[in-house]
């Protein structure tokens, strides 16, 4: 059975607010149910499912798919932006947790792959 790799982090909702609302969020990697994504759940349910190579190539630079826009801001943070037909939400993380939380997304993969 495969694990599930589960970490909490902070995420800043982006907004025309003078300072920017600070939530929760919880970062999921399942690598038997979507082995190449990252789901993202917000308070009140709203939940975000990102390609892993998404945010690990807008860490270095910007990109775009499947309505999702996201780019690196500064050297410690990374803004994801979703475009859907409700209109447009962006959120802004800090770098470091997001890139310890893919680091240990590659390991339980290299893992995975060790005990087949």
């Amino acid at each position: 059975m495969s694990p599930v790799i589960k970490e909490h982090a902070r995420a800043r909702l982006v907004t025309d607010a003078r300072d920017l609302p600070t939530v929760a969020v919880e970062l999921r990697y399942d690598t038997a149910a979507a082995p190449h994504t990252i789901r993202v759940a917000f308070p009140g349910g709203a939940e975000w499912a990102v390609e892993r190579e998404l945010l690990e190539r807008g860490l270095r630079a910007p990109v775009e798919h499947d309505g999702y826009r996201i780019w690196p801001c500064g050297r410690a943070q990374l803004v994801v932006e979703l475009h859907s037909a409700a209109g447009v939400e962006v959120v802004q993380f800090d770098s470091a947790p997001l890139i310890r939380f893919l680091r240990r997304t590659h390991a339980e993969t290299r893992t995975e792959t060790a005990r087949a």
